[in-house]
């Protein structure tokens, strides 16, 4: 992603129309969000905050007048146009009252111009909700596979940086561009009207070159600032590599050489940083020199006219003040070129997400998914992740209503891919699932996925309460359904010990959940479901045995009545399923019972004989443990803290003990 951002800001002259048609495109694509049909107040802002800004554009322009007024009646040759009544000729002619139209010129001015931002603020903010809105949602529908491919950093980078990315386009454009062209013209005009069209040859001339001058030298700034942000991340990343190593960096003694390292870094950046300085002094002295010849030209031009007599010394102050308020909007140009560059390619970035089309798609008349008895069957089922590596090849079987059937098989073999086909993340390639008869392709994902709950292998929680987790298995269940779910999942007494019980926090801070709680906060979820069809995913493959034998209760009374298809790690927690499917590359193997299976000696029998001796050796090291902390188990009395063999002792509370 940020090779595709660098590679944006490159090279200054082939990117100039791509630049131009991508800003044109990014406010064409934008302009749906800030004149948004369904919003009638937002409109009417639209209008009230162009309204503002050209109220405050003529304010601007006038201010100047006054300055002149002022000036010509301090010359004392203050005057009111033909037939102007007594009273305004006098305040024509009077500096103090010229003085006090300047200064609330100016108040008005500044007033309209904040109005203005004020009341653009909500569209703009809107515009922002709406896409990041649509955006959001636009994610949750891509596919598996776009989730896969993307780190989920990435995705909240591109929501976070789009929506920066609009506000800047919409408050540069808005806020700065348009009030400046509107400006540049309003002076020509007055300019044309006040004095002649050398005026405004010499104004145009000289923002010409400015803005010119200002593009290519902000161009050339943008790679210095980009090599002076990478130098300072490189710098930074050394820092905290070798303070993190602190204990290797002793180990080796190598202080000297990462002192080294770093300083290294560190001239890198004192480099950037310096050319970065120096190319901004050189952008504003460039800057300067071009406005001030614009400025200093047309000033001598009204000198001389002065001096012949045609215009007054108010004159010579109004094209001074014209061209100094003009000097302020310019003088951002350089940033808001940079910004807008920087956001265009930010809203890029969004707007391609945004036009990714999903994988998965409901077909345009699908009915919803009827449930009657919950019978699921896979018809030589073909899939791949990639064309030319094939994960299963023609897979059929049935999992009969009410049944529980396994799979099992060496990693690797498609065991996790049948339940992701089940909840249709991936489309087939071959073959069709159906449930009851129906093609779980052409019946709608939301109903599908009504009926089916899941037991992962590695449960995920929201960072909320543990009442949320559990809830979110059913939205509408009410608090004494959701403990119900609770106790039948065996989480319930471990629930009510927590300080705050079901508002407990999990997730980021507070009660950090252990494996087996956390998939028990999963059963609960799936229990307070209660689908008629039940995948279980290696649900226990990360618990010890105790813990397991435990969930293994929980799971074997939730699926109980409940078509279940279990995907199976540990062989020991399908004994008791109705039919075993032994997967090996992508096809069956074996099928039947687990006894049948054991007396066929198969693929099934050798990794049943290998997991049982992998579980004896660990009981029979268990048991060793045990026997060498037999003879502590009753130590001598204790007097006062003291053993009877001489060595203080540390009394532990009962309830503190685990």
């Amino acid at each position: 992603m940020s090779n595709h951002h660098h590679h944006q800001a490159s090279g200054p002259s082939p990117q100039v129309s791509a630049d131009r048609g991508a800003l044109f495109s990014t406010v064409v694509h934008l302009w749906p969000y800030i004149w948004p049909s369904e919003r009638r107040d937002l409109k009417l802002r639209v209008l009230g905050a162009l309204a503002l800004l050209l109220a405050a554009k003529l304010a601007t322009v006038f201010v100047p007048f006054t300055f002149k007024w002022a000036t010509d009646a301090l010359a004392g040759v203050g005057h009111a146009p033909a037939g102007t009544a007594d009273w305004l000729v006098w305040v024509f002619a009077a500096p103090v009252a010229m003085t006090i139209a300047y200064g609330g010129m100016r108040i008005l001015m500044a007033t309209l111009t904040q109005f203005r931002d004020g009341t653009f603020a909500k569209v703009a903010m809107y515009a922002v909700r709406r896409l990041a809105y649509r955006t959001f949602v636009h994610m949750h529908e891509l596919s598996l596979r776009f989730h896969l491919e993307r780190k989920t950093g990435g995705l909240t980078r591109v929501l976070e940086r789009g929506r920066n990315a609009i506000e800047t386009i919409v408050r540069m454009v808005i806020l700065q561009l348009a009030p400046t062209i509107i400006e540049v013209s309003l002076i020509s005009a007055v300019l044309m009207w006040q004095f002649d069209w050398r005026y405004v040859a010499v104004i145009l001339v000289t923002v010409g070159f400015y803005l010119a001058y200002t593009y290519y030298a902000t161009e050339w700034r943008i790679g210095i600032r980009r090599r002076m942000n990478e130098s300072d991340t490189d710098a930074n990343v050394k820092a905290i590599d070798s303070l993190l190593n602190y204990e290797t960096v002793k180990y080796f003694s190598a202080e000297a050489r990462e002192a080294d390292r770093y300083d290294r870094a560190m001239a890198r950046y004192e480099k950037a940083s310096t050319s970065a300085y120096t190319s901004l002094a050189v952008l504003n002295a460039g800057q300067a020199v071009i406005f001030t010849i614009g400025l200093a030209a047309a000033m001598v031009m009204c000198a001389t006219e002065i001096h012949a007599g045609t215009k007054t010394v108010g004159d010579f102050v109004l094209i001074n003040a014209m061209m100094i308020q003009l000097y302020q909007p310019l003088n951002f140009m350089g940033m808001v070129y940079r910004e807008i560059k920087q956001a265009v390619t930010d809203i890029e970035l969004m707007f391609s997400i945004l036009h990714r089309n999903p994988e998965i798609k409901d077909e345009p008349a699908a009915p919803a998914l009827a449930v009657t008895a919950g019978n699921v069957r896979f018809e030589n089922v073909q899939f791949a992740y990639e064309p030319d590596r094939r994960i299963l090849k023609g897979i059929s079987f049935e999992v009969p209503a009410g049944k529980t059937v396994a799979v099992v098989g060496p990693s690797g073999a498609g065991k996790s891919t049948l339940s992701r086909l089940l909840f249709r993340f991936y489309d087939l390639s071959g073959g069709r699932i159906t449930i009851d008869g129906q093609d779980i392709a052409k019946v709608t994902q939301k109903s599908l996925r009504e009926v089916i709950g899941m037991v992962p292998q590695d449960t995920v929680l929201f960072n909320d309460t543990i009442r949320y987790n559990i809830r979110y298995g059913r939205w509408e269940a009410t608090d004494a359904e959701v403990e119900e779910a609770a106790r039948l999942a065996q989480i319930d007494g471990f629930i009510r010990l927590a300080p705050k019980g079901y508002e407990a926090e999990v997730g980021e801070r507070g009660l950090k959940l252990s494996g087996g709680e956390k998939q028990r906060v999963a059963i609960a979820r799936t229990i307070l479901k209660a689908p008629p069809i039940l995948v279980l995913d290696e649900a226990t493959s990360a618990l010890d045995s105790h813990t397991e034998r435990e969930i293994q209760d929980a799971l074997e009374r939730v699926s109980q009545g409940r078509t279940t298809l279990v995907i199976a790690h540990r062989l020991s927690t399908i004994v008791a399923a109705d039919e075993i499917i032994v997967l090996s590359q992508g096809e069956i193997v074996e099928r039947g019972s687990h006894h049948a299976l054991l007396a066929r000696d198969g693929l099934y029998a050798s990794m049943w004989n290998r997991q049982r001796e992998a579980e004896e050796a660990r009981e029979k090291l268990a048991r060793v443990a045990d026997d060498e902390a037999a003879p502590n188990r009753n130590p001598p009395p204790v007097q006062d803290g003291i053993s009877a063999a001489g060595a203080p002792v540390e009394v532990v509370p009962a309830d503190a003990a685990e």
